[in-house]
């Protein structure tokens, strides 16, 4: 365990690397920041000066050293725009993004699970029909056109949901639903499957063959049994909701990390584009880092591998 342990933490932290270079990279490709800052009329004096404080005025490999160097210390350098930090400027916006995706996988858990078993139980009926359109629906329709619509429906003709914001219990439901509709549809498949594959097993056959009700053998052993799979999938939706909130948060002005790294690209300010790329990649990678070893405890086939 302890090697595939190893092995798991030496992948992840090379995915950092290639995505601090990638980042770094592409960033500065997108425009010189000092375009943005200075006033059209600015003196050459004030460019230089600019470009040193910026330490634009540095091959760009000793930038990226410099970057890496910081990096390894927690420092994400500063904000052309707002002046700040961008670590204090990413943990003064995080805590939105957190709790709008655990609102979201709250949703999606709370509308996939029963519907992911109940169309295993009735398998080729009218049940499973209905919820395997409910999955390609799911995961067919655009995040940015469905909070459309639902703003226009809720928010605009039927005025019982805000529009935006993060004002108050109310203003969750909307951007939640948004961004869990996609997760629901991909947690529900992954349930029916398990499930199918959980009641053709003998040990359920059993159950019943005992006498046992319906629902204690869909929910005690069946369910039980297949919802290894399921929480693995979804350990790993919820990072993804965190890290692909971006869009979510736009539609709905929510004041996340997300939408906090839109304002960045817009005004080029590259050191926050940066400093929000290295930490929500760091929760996806480190996310998947451990759910991987938290499977291999789990299911110890998996250390063989």
């Amino acid at each position: 365990m302890k090697g595939y342990i190893i092995s798991r933490f030496i992948q992840a932290v090379a995915s950092m690397l290639i995505v601090a270079i990638i980042t770094f990279v592409i960033v500065r490709l997108s425009g010189n920041p000092l375009d943005f800052l200075l006033p059209e009329d600015a003196t050459k004096e004030q460019v230089a000066k600019a470009t040193r404080e910026l330490g634009l005025d540095k091959p760009i490999l000793v930038q990226f050293g410099i970057y890496l160097k910081n990096l390894a210390k927690g420092d994400l350098g500063k904000s052309i725009i707002h002046n700040t930090p961008v670590m204090q400027l990413i943990k003064e916006r995080i805590p939105a993004t957190v709790e709008l995706g655990l609102a979201a996988m709250a949703i999606s858990i709370i509308i996939a699970l029963p519907i992911g078993v109940y169309s295993a139980v009735r398998f080729r009926g009218t049940l499973d029909f209905m919820g395997r359109g409910f999955s390609i629906l799911g995961q067919s329709i655009p995040s940015f056109w469905l909070g459309l619509v639902l703003i226009f429906l809720f928010a605009v003709e039927l005025p019982i949901l805000p529009v935006g914001g993060r004002s108050g219990p109310t203003s969750y439901v909307l951007p939640a639903i948004t961004l869990g509709w996609y997760v629901s549809a991909g947690i529900m498949r992954l349930v029916r499957s398990s499930m199918l594959d959980i009641l053709g097993s003998e040990y359920v056959k059993l159950a019943r063959t005992k006498g046992l009700s319906e629902l204690s053998v869909i929910w005690k052993h069946a369910f039980k049994n297949a919802a290894l799979p399921v929480l693995t999938f979804a350990a790993i939706l919820f990072v993804f909701l965190l890290t692909g909130s971006v869009v979510v948060e736009v539609v709905f002005a929510w004041p996340g990390v997300g939408r906090l790294a839109i304002q960045a690209i817009t005004h080029h300010d590259y050191l926050v584009v940066q400093g929000v790329t290295i930490i929500l990649s760091a929760m996806y990678i480190f996310g998947n880092l451990i759910v991987d070893i938290l499977y291999g405890y789990l299911n110890p086939k998996i250390k063989e591998h």
